[in-house]
């Protein structure tokens, strides 16, 4: 919208609050099994997610037993306007509505994350009128995402339609909902809405400086520059990889835009710029359907057969357009500096962190397998022993006694190697819901009254 309203109020639910709503169970169904089971419903799910040691559910604030929530409000407004606003939702009827669990304050650092990084700087660009071909392969990497990754009720990257409840047109309250488009006899009460996966993530920034500060001898040049190595870009967002001259389709609807997004990977496959192990690189690696460039039909049938040259790490990483999440974070706590956080702490020293948020259709396929295959993965392209460094959990896998490395690849000779990297960020919360369009918003507050 623009421009943008002044204020916005945006409702979620879980599963345990839509069966307190008394929405009709054939209805809850049809939701995605990983919405139904919760983020904490299978102890698998949790070491998939690397939610075990410190960040185990059961040290969780929230999102687990008797604190898990039914409900996500979001309330967003412009400066200076939030606390009239707040208290304009919360109105007469809200204590006899809702108890709340916990109310989760943010902070505005600028455009930084509490390590200091700028961020927030690279997003899918959405395909809103579905006008990209989906069939077939793609050649080359696009940020251009079908609408149905994000949005339920569209095709999405498979040109399929991800799960969501379709339900009987005579049904209580059904009237009002769109048909679906794949099934035009029901109606879609997904439509228009995504799956919202929210984590409460603790940032241990005096020990993130400290270590790096450790591991750089106290060299101010060789700390940044280990710093930058593992998130992957410049404290300043720019990318250690050159930005490449041809356009990428879907980036570059700006100047920022271009000199943030630029790039992909394919002049630094052995990760001597942007070490392979690195948080950017492994949560987007921005490649094609092909580990290697196709040039014309041949060469196209050639990969497809799985004939050609066989690189190290040729075909090692899923093609990213199948896992891409719509992303947005919001911190907390006061800023800390990397001077600063290098300081003995103060009595009391203020938490900081990020509520991590992002929108999927597909919890499993995107927000799971990015969490699981790709973050906490010691086996991500072709690595041993390496978590993501700000990510990891440090935990010993099956078939990997250590998780606790960080290498830097060079040109000409051995990899550098980081060991006995600490975990920098706890999981603290954590849930899935369901971001509902106004139809459905409307039939859940009618359905079960």
């Amino acid at each position: 919208m623009t421009p943008p309203p002044s204020t916005a109020l945006q409702i979620a639910f879980t599963v345990e609050g839509l069966k307190t709503l008394a929405v009709p169970p054939e209805a809850i169904e049809g939701f995605g099994p990983e919405f139904r089971s919760s983020m904490v419903g299978e102890e698998s799910r949790s070491r998939r997610l690397g939610d075990v040691g410190a960040n185990d559910p059961g040290l969780w604030r929230w999102g687990t037993a008797e604190r898990t929530p039914h409900l996500l409000i979001m309330m967003y407004a412009g400066e200076g306007l939030l606390q009239n606003y707040e208290a304009e939702v919360q109105g007469p009827s809200w204590d006899s509505a809702f108890q709340v669990l916990d109310r989760l304050p943010t902070s505005h650092l600028g455009e930084v994350e509490p390590f200091g990084f700028v961020d927030g700087i690279s997003q899918p660009s959405i395909d809103w009128d579905g006008k990209r071909k989906i069939a077939g392969d793609q050649l080359e990497f696009t940020n251009v995402v079908a609408l149905g990754e994000f949005l339920l009720g569209y095709p999405n990257e498979y040109g399929k339609y991800s799960d969501r409840p379709l339900i009987e047109p005579a049904s209580p309250k059904a009237a009002e909902l769109l048909s679906a488009p794949d099934h035009a006899e029901k109606k879609d009460l997904g439509r228009n809405g995504s799956y919202l996966v929210m984590r409460q993530l603790q940032q241990d920034v005096r020990g993130f400086w400290r270590f790096i500060d450790q591991a750089a001898n106290s060299d101010p040049e060789e700390r940044q520059q280990l710093a930058e190595a593992m998130v992957g870009r410049a404290m300043n967002g720019a990318p250690l990889v050159p930005l490449q001259n041809n356009s990428i389709d879907g980036i570059g609807g700006d100047e920022k835009d271009r000199a943030y997004n630029q790039f992909t990977y394919g002049t630094d496959s052995i990760g001597a710029r942007c070490p392979l192990g690195s948080h950017i690189r492994r949560a987007n690696p921005r490649n094609a359907d092909f580990p290697n460039p196709v040039k014309g039909v041949i060469s196209h049938l050639v990969q497809t057969f799985g004939f050609g040259r066989k690189g190290l790490r040729d075909d090692l990483i899923s093609p990213t357009r199948f896992h891409r999440l719509l992303r947005r974070g919001r911190e907390y706590g006061e800023g800390l500096s990397p001077k600063d956080a290098l300081d003995p702490a103060p009595p009391n020293d203020d938490e900081r962190g990020l509520h991590f948020i992002c929108l999927n259709s597909n919890i499993a396929r995107q927000f799971e397998f990015v969490q699981g295959a790709w973050l906490m993965s010691t086996k991500f392209d072709g690595l041993s022993e390496e978590s993501d460094p700000l990510m990891g959990n440090r935990e010993p896998v099956d078939g990997c006694p250590f998780s606790n490395t960080f290498s830097r690849p060079r040109e000409h000779g051995p990899r550098r190697r980081v060991t006995g990297v600490p975990q920098f960020v706890t999981v603290r919360g954590g849930a899935y819901f369901f971001l509902p369009s106004l139809r459905a918003l409307r039939y859940f507050a009618t359905v079960g009254s």
